[in-house]
């Protein structure tokens, strides 16, 4: 029987205290204010609730922490182009994720925490079809039908790797300029991320080849890359505007 009192009585305890704690987060976002006055009575009654509830600053930033990595999942081919394997994993680095390529169902699984993975998924498949437009317009430019299908081949995939060099350098930029993780959450997230990668179990590391392009074309490609819009889609509050990628409960 006491037992099962407990058990009934946990979760309106857990719900107590997190309310309490929310209260305390506006209390301290209070303590910021402009207002002297306002400041300073707001912080006294947050050290009155942190007191009188037994709880300290750690609790308070705890419950912040994420609790596990997420995954989003979206479609690409079975046999990625090298550049598409850049991109992917320029764009995981950036936004503080892993990408896994499953090559039997044809998708890339995205692995992050909160809504970077989310943002992650989405800028890729966004940059995956915006170099492939800026490839087919500049193969309708350059190339006639007296051009050989392998030299076309060799235009189109220089260019794209061209492309690709310059996006990933742009998305390094950004993240440096503006770190999506703030340092004390970094080992979190790689905790978070690497639990979920053990939980998939052995991963196929690709090694690329060394490839032959064609300079001209990994040039213009270069050049066309710095017109790219990192951000086009992302709102100010860091959420993907318009469609995302659907979250996947597992792995396929």
């Amino acid at each position: 029987m006491a037992s099962a009192e407990g058990c009934e009585r946990n979760p309106r305890t857990l719900m107590d205290k997190t309310a309490i704690i929310d209260k305390i987060k506006k209390l301290l976002a209070l303590a910021n204010s402009c207002n002297e006055h306002e400041a300073a009575l707001a912080a006294a009654h947050a050290q009155r609730l942190l007191a009188a509830h037994n709880l300290a600053m750690a609790d308070i930033n705890a419950a912040d922490r994420p609790q596990q990595a997420d995954k989003v999942e979206t479609d690409v081919a079975r046999s990625l182009p090298k550049w598409v394997r850049h991109l992917s994993a320029g764009v995981s680095n950036a936004f503080d994720c892993q990408a896994l390529h499953h090559p039997a169902s044809g998708k890339m699984t995205f692995i992050g925490v909160g809504a970077d993975v989310q943002i992650a998924a989405y800028t890729f498949s966004y940059l995956q079809r915006t170099v492939r437009n800026l490839c087919t317009t500049y193969l309708k430019q350059h190339t006639n039908a007296a051009i050989a299908g392998r030299q076309r081949e060799l235009l189109r995939h220089s260019y794209y790797l061209g492309a690709v060099s310059t996006i990933t350098r742009q998305l390094q930029d950004q993240k440096q300029q503006t770190p999506i993780t703030p340092g004390a959450l970094v080992p979190i997230k790689e905790g978070l991320i690497k639990k979920a990668m053990d939980e998939i179990g052995p991963i196929r590391t690709v090694h690329s080849r060394r490839s032959y392009i064609n300079a001209n074309a990994y040039n213009q490609g270069q050049t066309d890359g710095q017109q790219v819009t990192i951000h086009q889609g992302i709102r100010h509050t860091g959420r993907p505007h318009g469609q995302i990628p659907r979250k996947s409960k597992g792995l396929q």
